[in-house]
């Protein structure tokens, strides 16, 4: 039995050799795995030797040879080829374990030139692997060292692995190659200049499987982009509490997004992935008191993110209620202790909490039979291109108050309305099928604050009954996209009421 070695990640490769040679296994090997395995003591053999060839273009031909290809492809059912090995000079080789170029780790560096990203592209290594999984029959192979315990295991015992293990093994080379070449034109096609390319191919890795989906009767599982992404949940530390859920993750995602929009001390509550308060203040402490008392109802067994971090008297007061996940920047010893009484409380912690997503970041949404992706929505408002269209112009406060509801409702499900006033939500009218409840539902949450606050609206007015609500209530400024043909109406409604009103000119429908 021969076994071909070649790895960039040599964890437990020597072990394995050391193992395999102990069970007559004889050791073929390239360049720095051989010498490796040759430190350790270990008889090996050039993949030179055997080809008669030497590396060459500073080792970027080494493997890519019949006497190496013959050797894995072979059927040894079928006596055609081996007839044809006899009279090539070809041994078969058996087990071939080979892991890729660390073209991820390469590409995460920073500075990295496009001309080293490049070499770091394996050609080698996923051709042999690739064929060895092709002939799974009769070729054993591996490129994580995760399975070489098993196959040794599975040696030891039987003096051969089994099929279903070496099918296993196959199946998990192309999802490696799938994964590994997805890597490669990710990185590629924006360098190339292309958007959204003819034929789109993604991958991710798993974090971890849920306990169950949306609801239990559904699997789910939590996959990550490969790379760095600050700011996002993938790069969080859980600190405490039970598993993180399903739904746990949508909806901390949705807070995460929210509190994107603010640069000032800012607390983000949310409930089934729509705001319930939020709330910017000169203190952490003030700002979470705030953004409770916006919807104390709502908040129950919500998710709370912050992008300052959390003292003792912070802790203290969000530990009254019960909450499903906090995520902050940083935390107090103090702070931690606090949390800690309430074990099952999801805490973690976020340094890149403030940092932007890229530019190029896509959304997805699977629906049947495809997959729909877009760009991010990273656009809030180009206060250049804000017309007022009403009588009254807003004042200084008007505006800030509007800007606040804005940045509120571009994330609140569509048809949504937000409410607004002094740095914290009043009322939020998220998901309602038209546009007038969601009105009435923030404006009846908001209760007697409402008067002298601002509304907004993620999508024009497709009559003027928001207006005349909004203006019953006491509100007494509005920010909406426009665009509607019966726009004209709501402004009269507006003029006719003292209500200023801006239009912005870009939308946030939110439908999911």
């Amino acid at each position: 039995m021969r076994a071909l070695l070649s790895v960039s990640d040599k964890t437990g490769v020597v072990e394995l050799a050391r193992e395999l040679a102990a069970l007559n296994v004889d050791l073929i090997s390239t360049g720095g795995t051989a010498a490796a395995l040759r430190a350790a003591g270990l008889k090996v053999t050039e993949v030179s030797e055997i080809t008669g060839f030497p590396e060459c273009l500073d080792g970027r031909v080494k493997t890519l040879h019949p006497k190496v290809h013959a050797g894995i492809l072979a059927m040894r059912s079928n006596v055609e080829h081996m007839k044809q090995l006899k009279e090539l000079g070809v041994d078969p080789i058996d087990m071939v374990v080979i892991n890729l170029y660390p073209f991820k780790q390469t590409i995460q560096k920073e500075g990295v030139t496009l001309e080293e990203a490049i070499e770091n592209i394996d050609i080698g290594g996923p051709t042999m692997i690739r064929a060895a999984a092709k002939n799974w029959q009769d070729v054993t192979v591996m490129v994580d060292p995760a399975d070489y315990a098993g196959v040794l295991e599975e040696l030891k015992a039987n003096g051969a692995v089994s099929r279903e293990t070496k099918f296993r093994l196959a199946y998990k080379v192309f999802e490696h190659t799938a994964n590994y070449d997805a890597m490669i034109t990710n990185y590629l096609r924006p360098k190339a200049g292309i958007g959204f390319p003819e034929k789109l191919t993604v991958t991710f890795e798993k974090v971890q499987e849920m306990r169950y989906g949306e609801n239990p009767h559904q699997k789910a599982v939590f996959y990550r982009e490969p790379g760095a992404h600050p700011g996002t949940l993938v790069e969080a530390q859980q600190l405490q509490g039970k598993e993180l859920s399903y739904n746990n993750i949508s909806d901390t995602n949705g807070a995460l997004e929210v509190l994107r929009e603010f640069s000032e001390t800012t607390v983000v509550g949310v409930k089934h992935a729509n705001p319930c308060g939020v709330a910017t203040a000169p203190t952490v402490l003030e700002a979470w008191q705030r953004a409770y008392a916006a919807d104390p109802v709502s908040i129950f067994g919500g998710i709370v993110v912050t992008n300052a971090p959390i003292d003792e008297q912070t802790a203290l007061s969000m530990k009254k209620i019960f909450l499903e996940v906090i995520v902050a920047p940083a935390y107090t010893p103090e702070a931690l202790a606090v949390f800690a009484k309430k074990k099952n409380l999801r805490v973690l912690v976020l340094p890149s909490i403030n940092a932007p997503l890229p530019k190029d970041t896509w959304d997805m949404k699977k629906v049947g039979g495809g997959l729909l992706v877009q760009d991010q929505n990273l656009e809030l408002i180009d206060l250049d291109s804000v017309k007022v269209v009403t009588q009254r112009h807003p004042t200084e406060k008007e505006m800030k108050d509007m800007i606040f509801a804005w940045k509120i409702v571009k994330h609140t499900k569509s048809n949504g309305i937000a409410v607004a006033k002094d740095d914290v939500s009043l009322g939020i009218g998220p998901g309602q099928v038209n546009r007038i409840w969601a009105a009435q539902q923030a404006i009846e949450r908001s209760g007697e604050a409402v008067k002298g606050a601002a509304m907004a609206s993620d999508a024009y007015f497709p009559f003027d009954d928001c207006v005349k609500a909004a203006a019953d209530a006491g509100i007494t400024c509005i920010v909406q996209p426009g665009g509607s043909i019966n726009d004209a109406d709501s402004i009269k409604a507006a003029d006719e009421a003292g209500i200023a009103m801006i239009f912005t000119g870009i939308r946030h429908f939110k439908h999911s």
